[in-house]
């Protein structure tokens, strides 16, 4: 073996030293190291002194570190064999190389371990995927505690993390590591709110556009574990795995268990060149291309204008009013299905209300299909109510301890996926209904956290979240024309490898657009805008009862894959023609908005947030003022991303009704004049702003001016 591979891609060389004992090391990740071999070099360059008081081989951190090995920090391996210890001592076996990936098998007879590192750096994107697969070799069971998707060793200990709650979601956290561990634990059986699967850690002070920049990606909608820890000699090493529950992972002789994919990026230029990686990324690997180019239709959901309150012909006049807006397809949320009065009672049962309609959703979809709209409805396969003929007749195929108290969510249980006939039972009914009736789209969610999650007597998150996949993986082999969106009371299941399956994401179930502009930002990192579900809410927030301006909410959910979540007929007719209006402009933009850049800009006032998404043809940007600045006027925003030496047509999307009331003299652009600038103008001077109290928001369009 040869003491040493490089992979290259994206503008970027990774370099990894190998011995023959243990994982590979990586040494060297930064820009491309063009022609010659950089292993000699970077293998005397990374010879480290070893301080008095350690191991005479230091810490022999790895792409795997091995307490076998003589590692003290928290290692990549941790498994037992009938309550003793498995100690390991790694020794390369054999490693094949690719121009842009590897495998690396590594084995210890003694312990009966064969492990294999999975390493794959893209081509056009420069992201890393880590996989790692352990096989257990020995006679007697191995229970796997931990097993790390991979360990960087990462240069800088500055971490951004993401925390939240329901109806806040994305949070970015600011913390520097300066000694022990930080962890961030995920139990909830899906991504969760709190504690979604990604994190960053970058040079002190990263920001949007400066410093180095490392964002980590674990694509599980399971249980999962993402911790930092500073070694006794000062290096910083980030790991991340699913987190596996006791006795939940035990590899009978021949098994092998593999971790999610852990996606990593590199950036020189902060969170907005991790973004510029990620989302091309997102798009050709994880959505697999198939979101290229495609329309992504408006949407109009119900939920908040009826709830439960389901009446056929009230349906009919909220499809009449969205298709005067713009939309183009319409989305009956829960409610539809029957013994469904509220949130206790009727899940499982996924057939139509007889008593809501008494003609099934024939004549709903007929009346939303004339409309020239798509037809799309909610769905919870994963869940029941007791309250349900389901439960009723299988009180056995919840996922929990019987005989123990089964805490609630939202008045539901979680159905045993992992048993087939359960499986298929839920695949047989929602396999009838896309059969039947012409649905095109489901908003597929999930509302409750998963607790004492047992199947058999054994911790079941693993093959749950599996059997999740595999249920969606049917019903779309079954149904290829079907969209499905991946909803979990809102943000609560964002990850990639639900991504794989899904087209859309439902950010949030807040629609209060101060929290959105926030939410949104946090999403954007690392998912591109055409998969970020952001819709118009009431005036007055169903989640946080604050009321915002109709344009505030509809230049908020211009963005992404914009909707409508709103009762139309509360909308005085003027409101109806500037949604509309709105609508009109997010389809004129969104072929541009759903291929390029999406570029989070800063700005003086911390109360500013500020987009960018630089397409091909149009270029929209957006300031929105979310709390009072403490200035009088407001800085120019200064726009990045654009060509320094290309002139731009700049327009202002939204000029405000009344400037008098905060402007003594008005800008250009809020006369509605247009102002031809070039990009480097742009970028050092920026654009003026106008005055703006909070709930108010500035947005612009530019395109490049005629030669």
């Amino acid at each position: 073996m040869a003491p040493g591979f490089r992979l290259d891609g994206g503008a970027e060389s990774l370099v990894f030293l190998t011995t023959e004992a243990g994982a590979p090391r990586l040494v060297y990740w930064g820009p491309d190291l063009g022609a010659g071999d950089p292993i000699p070099a970077l293998a005397r360059l990374a010879i480290r002194a070893i301080p008095h008081g350690m191991l005479d081989g230091g810490e022999r951190l790895s792409w795997l570190p091995e307490a076998g090995q003589g590692f003290t920090g928290h290692p990549g391996l941790l498994a037992h064999r009938n309550g003793a210890e498995l100690v390991s001592q790694m020794r390369l076996r054999d490693a094949e190389l690719t121009p842009g990936g590897a495998t690396l098998v590594l084995g210890d007879a003694a312990a009966g371990i064969e492990l294999t590192l999975n390493l794959a750096l893209d081509a056009a994107t420069g992201v890393l995927t880590s996989r790692t697969a352990l096989r257990n070799l020995g006679p007697d069971p191995l229970t796997v505690d931990w097993l790390a998707a991979g360990a960087f060793d990462s240069p800088h200990a500055d971490l951004l993390l993401f925390d939240g709650r329901w109806t806040r979601e994305f949070a970015p956290v600011r913390q520097t590591l300066a000694t022990g561990l930080i962890a961030k634990e995920n139990r909830s059986g899906r991504t969760s709110h709190y504690a979604p699967p990604f994190a960053v850690v970058g040079e002190q002070g990263f920001s949007e556009t400066r410093g180095e920049a490392f964002a980590l990606h674990l694509a599980w909608s399971g249980d999962h574990r993402i911790f930092a820890e500073r070694l006794r000699d000062g290096r910083i090493q980030l790991q991340a795995g699913e987190l596996l529950h006791p006795g939940e992972v035990i590899l009978r002789q021949g098994e092998s268990y593999q971790t999610p994919a852990l996606y990593l990026a590199r950036s020189e230029s902060g969170l907005n060149g991790v973004s510029d990686r990620l989302h091309p990324f997102v798009r050709d690997v994880i959505l697999g291309g198939r979101l290229r180019g495609k329309t992504r239709a408006v949407h109009y959901n119900g939920w908040e204008a009826i709830y439960f309150d389901h009446d056929l012909e009230t349906l009919k006049g909220l499809a009449d009013l969205a298709a005067q807006a713009g939309a183009e397809r319409y989305v009956l949320d829960d409610g539809w299905f029957r013994g469904r009065p509220d949130d206790r009672s009727g899940l499982g049962d996924w057939t139509v209300d007889p008593a809501k309609y008494p003609g099934g959703l024939t004549p709903l979809i007929d009346h939303v299909r004339g409309l020239g709209m798509d037809f799309g409805l909610w769905v919870e396969p994963e869940m029941a109510n007791a309250d349900s003929d389901l439960l009723r007749a299988h009180p056995d195929w919840v996922l929990g301890d019987p005989g123990r108290d089964q805490p609630l969510g939202r008045g539901q249980y979680v159905l045993d996926l992992t048993r087939p006939e359960v499986a298929q039972n839920i695949f047989g009914q929602i396999d009838a209904l896309l059969a039947g009736n012409a649905i095109g789209y489901l908003k597929w969610d999930m509302n409750r956290d998963l607790t004492h999650a047992l199947s058999g007597g054994r911790a079941a998150v693993h093959n749950q979240t599996l059997a999740v996949y595999a249920l969606m993986d049917r019903l779309r082999a079954a149904h290829p024309t079907v969209e499905i969106e991946s909803c979990s009371s809102g943000g609560g299941r964002a990850d990639y490898e639900i991504l794989k399956r899904a087209d859309r994401i439902w950010t949030s179930d807040c629609n209060d657009p101060i929290e959105r502009q926030a939410i949104q930002r946090g999403f954007s990192i690392f998912f591109p805008p055409e998969v970020m579900g952001s819709h118009v809410g009431a005036a007055a927030s169903h989640t946080t009862a604050r009321t915002s301006s109709l344009d505030l909410r509809a230049m908020t959910a211009l963005g992404g894959h914009m909707g409508i979540e709103a009762d139309l007929r509360a909308f005085t007719p003027d409101e109806r023609d500037r949604l509309a209006a709105a609508i009109a402009v997010h389809k004129s933009l969104r072929a541009d908005l759903h291929a390029g850049r999406t570029l989070r800009l800063e700005h003086p006032d911390p109360g500013c947030l500020a987009f960018a998404n630089v397409g091909e043809g149009s270029i929209l940007v957006s300031a929105a003022q979310v709390e009072t600045s403490k200035a009088a006027a407001l800085a120019p925003l200064r726009v990045l991303g654009l060509e320094p030496d290309t002139a731009y047509e700049v327009a202002m999307i939204n000029p405000p009704e009344r400037p008098f009331a905060v402007m003594k003299r008005r800008i250009p652009l809020v006369k509605g004049d247009t102002l031809t600038a070039t990009g480097a103008m742009l970028a050092q001077t920026g654009i003026a702003l106008p005055v703006m109290r909070a709930g108010e928001i500035a947005v612009f369009r530019l395109t490049r001016a005629p030669a």
